[in-house]
């Protein structure tokens, strides 16, 4: 069994020191930019309500200021995970919607949200435990 393990563990080893730089840059990026509690609340928004104007994904994801809601657009945007539509009309009309790139991103991050239902009671007396030990209950 050992002996597995261990050849695994260099097979990893061997893989990860033949990662393209650009590629490990790219997933830096992406992480850090989806890491982002308000990138994923607002995918999540465009993943169930589908296309959403400006105002309705600020309702949707809730507490988020216009300026950061309009940051994280942006850079969504810029990423390729949402495309922003602009209705020539008086008052402007903006929608918003996940690209299938975004789609992608938001199926792949929907594997973090079924971990935290199925854990939550784990993760919550973890968490407990921790802060009786540490006098902070």
């Amino acid at each position: 069994m050992k002996s597995i393990v261990s050849k695994v563990i260099r097979e990893e080893a061997r893989k990860a020191a033949a990662v393209d730089p650009k590629i490990e840059a790219l997933v830096r990026d992406v992480i850090a930019q989806v890491a982002d509690k308000w990138t994923m609340l607002i995918l999540e928004a465009l993943e169930e309500r589908g296309t959403l104007r400006f105002t309705e994904i600020g309702r949707e994801v809730g507490g988020i200021s216009q300026k950061m809601l309009t940051k994280t657009l942006r850079q969504m945007e810029s990423d390729g995970l949402v495309a922003r539509t602009v209705h020539p009309v008086i008052p402007p009309h903006v929608d918003y919607r996940l690209t299938d790139l975004g789609h992608t991103l938001s199926e792949a991050f929907c594997g973090v949200w079924i971990w935290a239902e199925s854990h939550y009671g784990r993760v919550e007396a973890a968490r407990k435990a921790f802060r009786e030990r540490e006098g902070r209950a």
